[in-house]
């Protein structure tokens, strides 16, 4: 997969902005002992299953994969002029 410039940053924009959507469909808040990598994973399914994101193959499936697809999902929620995006 091509690299996005902001990666990091957008991916860890992704988590809380996705977490905010769980809360609204319903969902729990994450626990504080739940780690990053658990909140990625459960987001990436999340937006899976709700059709916001297209699924990754079976063998693409990795936590890089689906910080990458987090990113690339919140770089369409941002505003264009948004700085992570220049």
């Amino acid at each position: 997969m091509k690299k996005i410039k902001n990666e990091v940053q957008l991916s860890k924009i992704a988590v809380v902005l996705g977490e905010k959507y769980a809360m609204n469909r319903g969902f729990k808040n994450f626990g504080a002992t739940d780690s990053a990598n658990q909140k990625v994973e459960s987001l990436y399914r999340l937006l899976v299953s709700d059709n916001l994101i297209q699924p990754l193959a079976k063998d693409q499936e990795s936590l890089i994969n689906m910080k990458h697809k987090l990113a690339i999902w919140v770089s369409k929620q941002l505003p264009e002029n948004h700085p992570l995006l220049k």
